[in-house]
């Protein structure tokens, strides 16, 4: 039986907290649209699950120590599910820990992910990153 929107996204944030990363791209497409917000480590627009990995989940586990997303929220919008909650880790030049809210936005269509955008507070990931 072919899942929701909302089960797609869900079971990519439950396989992020177990560290599946497969199961973390299974929703994502080779059109994947994902964008990382201005100001932010790995800012830019990735397209499909191979840059994903390079631009964002490599680099984010290069340079912080536990860095992680934790879900508070999901919230259902048919075909854009919207996550809220909260990015936490150590920067590993500096050994400072930042916690900084977040906001995922995505759309998808015909059971893929089209698009992903992610809205952060740079200014604390940032001051985690400066001697």
């Amino acid at each position: 039986m072919p899942q929701t929107p909302y089960e797609m996204i869900k079971a990519h944030y439950d396989a992020s907290a177990r560290g599946d990363l497969a199961a973390m791209l299974a929703p994502l497409g080779p059109q994947t649209r994902w964008t990382e917000m201005a100001g932010f480590p790995c800012a830019g627009t990735y397209i499909g699950p191979e840059a994903v990995v390079a631009g964002v989940f490599e680099v984010l586990g290069r340079d912080w120590e536990g860095f992680g997303f934790t879900l508070e929220r999901l919230i259902d919008g048919g075909e854009t599910i919207v996550g809220v909650g909260t990015y936490a880790g150590t920067y590993r030049q500096t050994g400072k820990h930042m916690s900084a809210r977040v906001t995922h936005v995505w759309d998808l269509k015909d059971g893929t992910v089209v698009n992903f955008e992610q809205f952060t507070d740079t200014l604390l990931v940032n001051q985690a990153m400066r001697a």
